[in-house]
């Protein structure tokens, strides 16, 4: 059995004397609210027995907040790793009290989303969600607006102008980025695939002109074929992968704009090694890193969750105390960029 952590244990980890740990714990004397989470920090990374006390000494005074949170894709491994950054960047932060209540859409329609969104809109103090940008959705979020509720845009931004603001990658970055490194790994011209999720995921819209706009201004011998929508589903993408390879011979790789990769890679790995193509896909997973390994992947581009997280609840704080700004902003945060090389 493994040992309890001690009170010294977690002196250690947090890089301060037993005494300091003894007056977070006790609020004994203050103590710099820098350090407190620091001690704070170290006893839910060590397992320390009082995290939850030391959470209570730190939030006693704060404001308390019910947070309302709609995500995508319960199964996928990414969007349960959002969810669990979503409940630790809650319960570590420092500037209020918060509950998280966390959705998983069943799909990318309005009908199933704007559901959602009112439920939570009656529950919550503020919301966010990933969601395309359909009008339906303009108009529910411009609802809760009026009843003082911001709503964020998480990874692909919606309702602009209307959402309290946006917070995630620059996707025109991504996909020219996707694209720079497309022409320099593949190893002759010719035609490329770009699957979205849909094209009412305006991220993913982004990054589809961003990653033909490269093409045409720097490399055009290469032809980047009309656009394959998989609703980022599993098994869509298995099939229309194995149809481009038998169907396109001048296919010399793909872009996954969204969401699906793993059907590629199941498709990839099946076709076996005389399948040479380069291969750019969204997020770091368990499935892309085994791909990466394997050089199956050539590169995945990736969200810094916690960061985003961490940015967010700033956000949400801000935007319940202040009340909805008057210019709704976007929040771009630098991504992560993974290679076979540095996984």
């Amino acid at each position: 059995m493994a040992k309890r952590p001690t009170i010294v244990d977690l002196a250690r980890e947090a890089g301060v004397s037993v005494a300091t740990v003894d007056r977070v714990l006790n609020a004994r004397l203050p103590v710099r609210e820098e350090t407190a989470r620091r001690v704070h920090e170290a006893a839910h990374a060590i397992g320390y027995h009082a995290a939850g006390l030391i959470t209570h000494r730190l939030k006693r005074h704060l404001p308390r907040y019910r947070l309302g949170f709609i995500l995508r894709n319960p199964a996928q491994h990414f969007y349960q790793e959002f969810a669990r950054e979503v409940e630790a960047s809650v319960s570590l932060s420092q500037s209020f009290h918060g509950i998280p209540l966390i959705e998983f859409a069943p799909s990318h329609l309005p009908g199933d989303l704007i559901p959602l969104l009112k439920s939570l809109g009656n529950r919550c103090d503020a919301i966010a969600m990933v969601a395309p940008d359909h009008p339906k959705i303009t108009a529910a979020v411009e609802e809760l607006k009026a009843k003082g509720i911001p709503v964020f845009s998480l990874l692909s931004d919606f309702a602009c102008g209307v959402r309290e603001g946006y917070i995630g990658l620059n996707n025109r970055k991504v996909g020219r980025t996707a694209a720079w490194m497309f022409s320099k790994a593949a190893k002759r011209p010719g035609k490329v695939a770009v699957f979205v999720g849909s094209h009412r995921f305006q991220g993913h819209e982004l990054r589809e002109v961003a990653f033909r706009s490269y093409f045409r201004e720097n490399a055009p011998t290469f032809e980047v074929l009309d656009t394959l929508v998989n609703l980022e589903e599993r098994q869509i993408t298995y099939e229309a992968m194995l149809d481009l390879i038998q169907r396109e011979p001048e296919l010399v790789g793909f872009y996954m704009a969204g969401g699906g990769m793993e059907g590629a890679i199941s498709a990839l790995r099946e076709e076996g090694k005389g399948v040479d193509l380069v291969a750019i896909v969204n997020e770091i997973t368990p499935e892309t890193r085994a791909a990466l390994a394997d050089e199956i992947v050539t590169m995945a581009v990736a969200t810094p969750l916690r960061r985003l997280c961490q940015e967010l609840m700033l956000l949400i704080d801000r935007g319940i105390k202040t009340g909805t700004a008057e210019m709704p902003g976007q929040t771009f945060l630098p991504f992560d960029i993974y290679v076979p090389e540095n996984i």
